[in-house]
């Protein structure tokens, strides 16, 4: 089995570099292999929002050098030692390759293995802090108990400052979550599937109820521990600094995308969550005969994180990225065009006099430029060089605009011919095109 720990330029945990870091101890390397492997399914793992300063008193930050912020094309960040703590799981969730039926090889890390693990990759200087998950094993207490007191050891025991993210076990006494989130900066617990319907047939032991009254204890505790902080006191206990996160699998159920992106969007205004994640499904060996044989398009993750982005950064509502003739989201144009192109009545929009929130609506103008158009338009009237010194996309954006010398002809915006005309060439997805998005914030 290969191992995957990290994947980077200069983090290559194989061969030599793990022989060095284990020496002789074959059964923890092993351990690594089988749990390393197993956490790449979650993708619900990143390291922004944080700052956990050691104040020259310990290892590890997550301000300056800390934290590298490095990501894999769907958020997943890449200098965190991702594993499970085991991955034995007493639940028989269908789409997870670690439920209690499958016949995977079976690891479990002790406590002192997980904290001397990424206590030895930090100071090697492989990891800028750890991601910890695990199956369910005895019960959500027990397993939460076990993820919190690891936590608790590299912050008290080892002085480690770096950043933890720690899976938040839904189900678990609200007193053992409090704990771990006094020691995690971010804890994630997983919906994995947007209704209860899904969840019934393909994970019976969980319900949206369940995760969502965790979730609820979190955002709770994590709220009234910034309250403290600005009004009590700046040095009280911080509670998930960087706040929690989820994640929910794409194309193991049914669901379209208009449902997930309900159930993401409620989850942003309901819990206060930082980010959802979205996962392709992955078929695994001896697959139930309910789930599908093979991985839905990347592409559908990467419409999704789209439309995610649009939500959270726009203004868009969920239920106006779909429709209810068609409520996947199309795979050959991002969701922001396929709006505009349904809703040619909203344009042109005059970028000289349009609110704000009218101009993030206008394909190929990210939400910096559109900042940056209304805060120029205070001086001077815009034109086309302007937003060429901006770098919009202007192929993509002139039929839905105009400026002080464009004034595009109306039947363009009625032509059938507009989608081939703004629409990019279909091609294969970019590995790299999700962090496109994330560093330029245009669509």
């Amino acid at each position: 089995m290969p191992l995957k720990v990290l994947r980077g330029p200069s983090n290559d945990l194989t061969g030599a570099n793990l022989q060095e870091l284990t020496g002789t101890r074959m059964d923890l390397r092993q351990k690594l292999a089988i749990l390393a492997d197993a956490a790449k399914y979650d993708a619900s793992c990143a390291s922004s929002g944080s700052t956990r300063s050691n104040h020259g008193q310990g290892l590890g930050d997550t301000d300056g050098i800390g934290i590298c912020h490095s990501y894999t094309p769907d958020g997943r960040c890449v200098s965190l030692l991702k594993i499970l703590l085991t991955n034995y799981c007493v639940f028989d969730c269908r789409f997870c390759i670690n439920r209690i039926t499958s016949d995977v090889p079976r690891a479990r890390f002790n406590i002192d293995e997980v904290v001397w693990l990424t206590m030895e990759f930090y100071k090697r200087n492989y990891i800028e802090g750890l991601f910890l998950s695990s199956g369910i094993i005895q019960s959500p207490d027990y397993t939460m108990e076990q993820l919190a007191e690891v936590a608790r050891r590299l912050r008290e025991q080892e002085r480690f400052f770096g950043y933890i993210h720690l899976k938040a076990v839904p189900g678990s006494d609200t007193a053992i979550l409090d704990r771990a989130g006094l020691y995690a900066d971010r804890l994630s617990a997983n919906v994995e599937l947007p209704t209860d319907e899904d969840l019934r047939r393909l994970a019976p032991e969980k319900s949206l109820r369940t995760v969502e009254l965790t979730m609820s204890a979190i955002r709770d505790r994590h709220l009234a521990a910034k309250d403290e902080q600005r009004t009590a006191n700046t040095e009280a206990p911080r509670f998930t600094p960087a706040g929690q996160s989820t994640q929910l699998i794409v194309g193991a159920s049914d669901s379209p995308d208009s449902v997930l992106l309900h159930r993401a969007s409620t989850l942003y205004s309901e819990q206060k969550l930082r980010r959802v994640y979205y996962a392709a499904y992955s078929p695994i060996p001896h697959a139930d005969s309910s789930l599908p044989p093979v991985t839905p398009p990347l592409m559908r993750e990467h419409r999704l994180y789209q439309a995610d982005w649009l939500i959270r950064h726009y203004g868009f509502r969920a239920e106006e990225l779909t429709t209810t003739e068609k409520p996947d989201l199309a795979l050959d144009m991002d969701p922001k065009l396929a709006w505009a192109i349904r809703h040619r009545e909203f344009f042109p929009i005059d970028i000289n006099k349009a609110e704000l929130s009218a101009i993030l609506r206008v394909p190929g103008i990210g939400s910096r430029n559109a900042k940056r158009i209304v805060e120029a338009r205070r001086h001077r009237s815009l034109r086309l060089s302007d937003l060429k010194r901006l770098r919009v996309a202007l192929n993509r954006t002139l039929p839905f605009i105009m400026a002080a010398d464009h004034h595009p002809d109306s039947t363009l915006l009625d032509s059938p011919r507009l989608k081939s005309r703004v629409a990019p060439s279909a091609m294969q997805l970019s590995l790299f095109s999700t962090g496109t998005i994330a560093r330029t914030g245009q669509l």
